[in-house]
């Protein structure tokens, strides 16, 4: 039975004044600790070695790499299909896998020092035939594949690693079909039920989710009607006592509070269905202009999909992504990975491999978060100027980072108060914005009263400013 949630989910999106406004930060008020969502999809190797990202992908630190839709060389790395070519061949021999390519590609990830999320199962197909999305033709020979996969990448199995992956996916979207799958939703479930319950009974450790969900439910008026598959797929768990040890989720949106608001409502979902240890991934999402696909799509070919990427990875792009960031610190959250921090349309990154605006928002924020100890500011609001401050553990250094995705005004006064140091604070002041990338903008002393008024916040834009003692 689907249902309508509290009024209290609602009040998350009521904007506040499209004006900009006077921030006062009081930095001995704790608000516990900035927390690292970051993650990304795609590691640093990308367009058949042509470009290496590895750089990039170390400066960001990320939490979480997610393994899915790799493009490494021609196509061949990662998916079950291009490590177990052959279905009839045996599961058991290690002459039956090819792991090469995806040995590389993820080593490259390994060398960035990020962890990964492993998507068992297939990248998605655009393709009028489809090739690989269709259902294994026997659920538990599949699973005993998946079985040797893990132990290849993590007990050393057919001249392995022990990587120690912890996080098993089980299939991606499967309720996009055809691109993700061509099989009925009951289909799926079997495969989920099949595969989970292999891997958790060989490696209780391990965690295992899924279904990685493009479409999770509706919010109507104050309320949230969460998607039929959604549904059946946590009762079928449930019921079946099949292991969810995370379950994941995307969200692509042209507005970045929605995210926050419906990690709350997913989380509601999971908590009364049964499933209040099971984590919540957001383990896809990037600004959707107008919420429209079209220009992403086949028919949106040319010109139109050209101003929509660059929308979406430009200063509109960065700032969005930055106020997500912030947002999400305190939504019901474990995990996010952004899509992508690689060179596709959505990526952080053109196929030369230079930074788009995006990249310099996730390292802004990346900056941040060497003043862990968050302190309490102002609540996220839509349509008003984010803003998310922390200290360092030794009590020298203080950042504070701001984004303006959709104000009217960029003028905006920030009055740190209650720093731990005494003396004059000198300031440094960077911004993302269409004329920087990250650069310093400004730097100075406090004045008397402790306030400064930051001109470079006219949207959309992101500033991060540090803050020491003079």
């Amino acid at each position: 039975m689907q249902h309508l949630f509290p009024a209290l989910l609602g009040l998350l999106a009521v904007p506040a004044a499209l004006v900009a406004g006077e921030f006062t930060i009081d930095f001995s008020k704790p608000n516990g600790l900035i927390r690292p969502l970051h993650g990304v999809n795609m590691g640093p190797l990308c367009y058949r070695g042509m470009v290496d990202l590895t750089d990039f992908h170390r400066q960001l630190k990320l939490p979480l790499t997610r393994l899915h839709d790799v493009v490494w060389v021609n196509y061949d790395a990662v998916d079950v299909s291009t490590i177990f070519r052959e279905f009839r061949n045996d599961p058991t021999r290690s002459d039956s896998y090819d792991f090469a390519a995806t040995d590389d590609y993820i080593a490259s990830i390994v060398k960035t020092g990020s962890p990964i999320i492993y998507r068992l199962g297939e990248s998605i197909e655009h393709t009028a035939r489809k090739y690989r999305v269709h259902p294994p033709q026997d659920f538990g020979k599949w699973a005993d594949v998946c079985l040797h996969i893990i132990d290849h990448y993590n007990e050393g199995w057919a001249d392995g690693f022990r990587h120690n992956i912890r996080y098993w996916e089980i299939w991606n979207e499967p309720e996009n079909q055809p691109a993700m799958w061509t099989g009925s939703d009951e289909e799926y479930f079997q495969l989920y039920e099949v595969t989970a319950k292999a891997i958790k009974e060989r490696w209780p450790d391990l965690k295992v989710g899924g279904p990685s969900l493009g479409y999770t439910g509706e919010f109507e008026g104050d309320g949230f009607k969460p998607g039929e598959f959604l549904l059946r797929f946590l009762r079928r768990c449930r019921e079946h006592h099949v292991p969810l040890d995370f379950f994941s989720w995307h969200r692509y949106a042209k507005d970045p509070s929605e995210l926050a608001r419906r990690a709350a409502a997913i989380r509601r979902v999971l908590d009364d269905e049964g499933f209040a240890k099971t984590e919540s991934h957001l383990n896809e999402w990037n600004y959707l202009p107008n919420d429209d696909w079209r220009p992403l799509m086949k028919e949106g070919q040319g010109l139109l999909r050209e101003q929509c990427a660059a929308e979406m990875t430009g200063p509109k792009g960065a700032a969005y992504a930055a106020w997500a960031l912030m947002s999400l610190q305190d939504a019901p959250l474990d995990a996010a990975n952004f899509y992508t921090a690689e060179i596709q349309m959505f990526g952080m990154f053109n196929i030369h491999g230079t930074p788009h605006k995006n990249f310099y928002a996730f390292k802004a924020f990346r900056t941040l978060i060497d003043t862990p100890r968050r302190v309490k500011t102002p609540p996220c609001q839509a349509g008003a100027i984010a803003l998310c401050a922390g200290l360092d553990e030794g009590n020298t250094h203080a950042a504070v980072l701001l984004s303006n995705f959709n104000t009217q005004d960029g003028d905006t006064g920030l009055t740190p108060s209650q720093l731990p140091w005494s003396g004059p604070t000198k300031y440094d002041l960077y911004v993302v914005d269409a004329d920087r990338d990250l650069q310093l903008a400004g730097q100075g002393t406090l004045g008397p009263n402790g306030r400064l008024q930051i001109n470079e916040l006219k949207p959309p834009a992101v500033v991060l400013v540090n803050l020491s003692p003079q």
